[in-house]
């Protein structure tokens, strides 16, 4: 049985080679991040596991892949790839990766929001410009965080939160208890919190939960943080609370589009911190990430 890392940057690719041991299925590794959907058929070449970092595999492309049986996955968040249960009915099996950068994504929400909050990314803008900006900043101790989901992204984010002397609150869509969280309705998440993170996998039900009548239930002043998926949130509604002040200032990992477009709505407003779905990218997460689909792959060939 064979395997095609499809799509790997070059520090992904180092990482894949040192941790292959003896007995491993073949990986073939494309060091080529930037191949688009069309050329699945030619990279694979008949391999049965596809390891996928970033590249859509659209159901179409996938019936032209001779052979594919299994495709792990770099992450969680398949579905904005991928549609798996087209996949399962061409027989073909997604395996997700969970937990692998919990704390690299939880330290990004953090610093996301500290940011936001003193407006950092904003005057070193406009000091780049040459203009002296002096911004009041919002103190996070003692203010109340608000957390949209609570996996073991959101416990870490509650865990650095806590320490740093601010109140946890959260809504789960199915319960939860954990030590110093109060969980709550997110209604009430969302009216209580001067911070309002998100921390849900995309999915038919998560897909537009953040409404425009969801965020005009947010406190005026709001800090919103999303590290989870842009179309978790109506993406015109939250320009237009930022526009309006409604929504303080948002730090943004993710989108609906990516790569972000240079002219896009969001590159013009200054109330935005934006960064480029990084939040996992740190060495050591990297490294729990090719661990697990090693992992995956020798779980498959063994089946």
């Amino acid at each position: 049985m064979r395997a095609v890392f499809v799509d790997a940057n070059e520090s992904l690719a180092v990482i894949t080679e040192r941790l292959e041991k003896p007995g491993d299925p073949r990986m073939w590794i494309n060091r080529n991040p930037d191949i688009k959907s069309e050329d699945y058929p030619a990279v694979l070449d008949g391999a049965e596991i596809a390891v996928v970092d970033h590249t859509a595999l659209p159901t179409d492309v996938a019936r032209k892949c001779a052979g594919l049986k299994h495709v792990v996955f770099l992450g969680t968040g398949a579905r904005s790839y991928m549609n798996p249960e087209e996949l399962a009915e061409l027989g073909i099996s997604v395996h997700l990766i969970k937990g692998y950068g919990d704390t690299a994504v939880a330290e990004s929400a953090i610093a996301l929001m500290w940011s936001s909050a003193r407006v950092i990314a904003q005057m070193d803008r406009e000091m780049r410009a040459g203009n002296w900006l002096r911004e009041d900043g919002m103190q996070l101790t003692g203010k109340t965080l608000g957390l949209v989901g609570f996996g073991g992204i959101a416990a870490e984010v509650a865990r650095i939160a806590l320490g740093s002397g601010m109140k946890v609150i959260a809504w789960n869509r199915s319960p939860k208890s954990h030590p110093g969280v109060e969980f709550v309705d997110l209604d009430t998440v969302l009216a209580s919190s001067d911070v309002v993170s998100i921390h849900l996998l995309l999915n038919d039900e998560t897909r537009g939960l953040i409404t425009r009548d969801k965020i005009a239930k947010m406190k005026k002043g709001v800090v919103l943080i999303n590290t989870a998926r842009g179309a978790i949130v109506d993406e015109q509604a939250m320009i237009d609370a930022l526009n309006s002040g409604h929504i303080r200032h948002a730090g943004l990992d993710v989108y609906n589009i990516e790569p972000l477009p240079k002219d896009h709505p969001l590159t013009k407003i200054p109330n935005v911190t934006l960064s480029a779905h990084s939040a996992f990218r740190t060495p050591e997460a990297s490294e729990n990430l090719i661990h697990a689909a090693w992992e995956h792959c020798r779980r498959i060939v063994k089946e």
